[in-house]
């Protein structure tokens, strides 16, 4: 079992931001995942990577396709408190999840940096 959260590189996030969101991405996520890979995901320690994406037309493509897959998603969308305006999409998170089912829509992609 495996969780990804992929943020939109383009917003150049400072780096609290970014955590925020990513925390959002991966409770929201695990919180729409079906009970068996909840704890599947528990039990193997909580594996989780954050990766980036170019835009947020990659993000949004990238979460329709985790939903198509049937995978447990969660699209962060800013509420445009601070640096962003609001229904910004900032990261999605993908998983819990087989670890196959989401490398095969996120293993092209690069971590954060």
């Amino acid at each position: 079992m495996k969780q990804v959260i992929v943020v939109n590189q383009a917003l150049n996030l400072p780096a609290g931001k970014m955590a925020a969101q990513v925390a959002h991405a991966a409770v929201g996520a695990f919180l729409h995942a079906d009970r068996e890979h909840q704890v599947g995901w528990l039990e193997a320690g909580m594996p989780k990577i954050v990766l980036r994406c170019a835009s947020a037309e990659d993000l949004l493509a990238l979460a329709q396709a985790a939903e198509d897959a049937g995978l447990a998603t969660m699209l962060v969308r800013d509420a445009g408190r601070t640096v962003v305006e609001a229904g910004t999409a900032t990261c999605v998170g993908i998983g819990p999840g087989p670890v196959a089912d989401v490398d095969a829509l996120t293993s092209t992609l690069k971590l954060v940096r």
